[in-house]
């Protein structure tokens, strides 16, 4: 191990400050592996025809690959950070990337469709166990009042993502075949796991760490209402992302090779967004999250009045991919409210994304199916939006209400 990567340690085991050189490649590694993760949930999206041709199903039924990824996002959160209480960060980083490089590659090479639909599901294991350590060993490393921008750093590599590797991915995909891309999404895996192997040295578990310490983190109610503003709070923008193709063409009157660019300013929004959500989250994180649901009901309401005007879905498209400023501030709230069972909060976090993508989904596709226009996922977006300013708001007065004599 290099003499840089020594200077980098876990904060339960802390006995110098590490170096800016240090703390730099330790967050590229953990951002490239974020990137990884990114590419490899979306990529799948453009590629379902080129999926279903290969194994001779329908698109929607290919669309189910998606949906056990999903669930695997769900399902291993959790499990992966209790199971995991005795081990080390490194070694659970390590570990955790190898799966998901190893069912990418595997992905690439299934024979059958329920194989490569079981294989997603394995893929998404590791995705919010991941995200979670990861975001954990980043604000470690720096002083508290700079703990959300450190987070913000590692999940600039899923939003840069949705920007640059998802429409390569999808590109080497539609160039060669759809096993391609996850070849490559593997590989960057692979990448990932040496970075983190170079750079970011062996920690020391805690002396106290154990599996019931992580599930006392279910007990505490802010955890609860934490998990619920990621889970209400953030299915509006999945309600319009979802569908903002169809409002593309039908709604604005725009030709379909102009969904590419409005896809582009929701992945160059959402790079914005984190960049200054993670500023502002460290000035207050509370302030950032309740002042982004106030501006994400707005911006969704104005989605859907003004979704015919061309240059104002462009601008509303845009903004709503800066909701995402929201995203740094909620990971950093469930590690200060989850105590010392911060690996399974911190975890489960990316599990209430993943429902809030399910959520945000369904009610805006139930919605155009009862005849209303796909514009009106932006009302959809506002009242989740609205409902998860609610739970903030329980949730900070329940806060205040325990601080008082």
């Amino acid at each position: 191990m290099s003499d840089i990567a020594a200077d980098v340690i876990d904060s339960r085991s802390i006995r110098g400050a590490p170096s800016r050189t240090a703390i730099a490649l330790v967050t590229l590694a953990l951002a490239v592996g974020s990137f990884a993760i990114g590419t490899g949930e979306f990529v799948i999206m453009g590629l379902l025809p080129e999926v279903a041709d290969t194994f001779g199903v329908t698109t929607p039924g290919a669309g189910h690959v998606i949906s056990a990824y999903a669930l695997g996002v769900v399902v291993g959160a959790p499990v992966i950070a209790v199971l995991a209480a005795k081990m080390a960060r490194r070694t659970l980083l390590l570990l955790m990337m190898a799966i998901f490089a190893a069912g990418n590659i595997s992905s690439a090479l299934a024979p059958t469709f329920e194989s490569f639909a079981a294989l997603r599901f394995i893929t998404g294991l590791p995705h919010g166990a991941y995200f979670g350590v990861a975001a954990l060993v980043a604000a470690s490393m720096v002083p508290v009042h700079c703990r959300v921008r450190a987070v913000g750093q590692v999940m600039l590599g899923l939003t840069i993502a949705t920007l640059v590797g998802t429409p390569i991915a999808t590109f080497l995909g539609q160039l060669l075949n759809w096993r391609a891309a996850f070849m490559m999404v593997g590989g960057v895996g692979l990448v990932t796991m040496l970075l983190i192997a170079l750079f970011l040295p062996k920690d020391k578990v805690d002396e106290g760490a154990s599996i019931a310490r992580e599930l006392g983190a279910l007990r505490r109610i802010q955890v609860w209402l934490t998990l619920g503003i990621a889970a209400v709070g953030f299915g509006g923008m999945f309600s319009i992302f979802s569908y903002v193709a169809t409002t593309t063409t039908q709604i604005a009157g725009l030709g379909t090779s102009m969904v590419p660019v409005v896809l582009a300013l929701f992945g160059i929004g959402m790079n914005v967004g984190n960049i200054v959500g993670s500023r502002l989250g460290d000035l207050s994180i509370k302030g950032t999250i309740g002042g982004m649901m106030v501006f994400n009901v707005f911006v969704m309401t104005l989605f859907s009045l003004t979704a015919a005007n061309p240059v104002m879905l462009c601008l509303c498209v845009f903004l709503i991919g800066c909701g995402f400023a929201a995203c740094p501030a909620v990971q950093t709230r469930l590690m200060d409210v989850a105590a010392d069972a911060q690996t399974l909060a911190a975890a489960s976090n990316h599990s209430a994304f993943n429902i809030a993508n399910a959520l945000g989904a369904w009610l805006g596709g139930l919605v155009i199916s009862w005849g209303f226009t796909a514009a009106s996922t932006g009302y959809v977006g506002a009242v989740l939006s609205a409902f998860g300013l609610i739970v903030f708001g329980i949730s900070v007065a329940l806060e205040r209400n325990a601080r008082t004599p």
